[in-house]
């Protein structure tokens, strides 16, 4: 089977421009993220469990209330996990399921919460994308729209930025003062080379 690659980091660090890179380079990649809302909309009883926990406010329209469920969970720390013991054995099923389909030399798998949520496992190696705080803050208010306060609150619920970056087998550094290109394609081509 082909080499599982994770790709991980904090909200704010340019995980997706990175898994963007990966699949220009001809690497399919696997959106935890993506998957996730994908499955919250249509696995039906799912959708009622989290109604359960939640309340009917939700779902509108069948349709998942982000919004809601945000300010929700990232002011409540046990909320927060209800949640995620609700979603991460889905989307760890559904992204083992897609990986064996693959037929590249490696897959990338890009998750936010590899750690935190025992997804790492199976993983062969995981990479970090890292950032200065202060970058990572004006991205996520500008990308969401939200304030200073609002993103300092999200990132109070992750693991510490430098804790994850030990835990990982490689760290991309997207501070605006590195190339990422370069240093996704070193990657890229380790990854072929381990893979044969």
């Amino acid at each position: 089977m082909a080499l599982r690659i994770g790709l991980t980091g904090g909200i704010g660090s340019g995980k997706s421009t990175v898994a963007k890179i990966f699949e220009t380079l001809g690497i399919p990649v696997f959106d935890a993220d993506t998957a996730a809302k994908n499955i919250m909309n249509e696995d039906k009883l799912l959708k009622q469990k989290v109604k359960d926990l939640f309340g009917n406010q939700s779902y509108e329209d069948g349709t998942l209330n982000r919004k809601y469920i945000a300010s929700i969970v990232f002011n409540d720390v046990l909320k927060l996990e209800q949640l995620n013991a609700l979603v991460h054995p889905a989307i760890i099923t559904t992204a083992h399921e897609w990986a064996t389909k693959q037929t590249t030399p490696y897959t990338v798998k890009e998750a936010a919460l590899f750690f935190e949520s025992g997804s790492a496992a199976g993983i062969d190696y995981i990479i970090g994308v890292s950032a200065p705080q202060h970058l990572r803050i004006q991205r996520v208010m500008q990308r969401d729209n939200i304030s200073r306060e609002e993103v300092l609150s999200r990132l109070n619920k992750q693991i510490n930025e430098e804790m994850k970056m030990k835990l990982c087998d490689f760290v991309v550094v997207n501070d605006e003062q590195h190339l990422l290109l370069p240093q996704v394609i070193a990657l890229h081509e380790k990854f072929i080379q381990l893979s044969t």
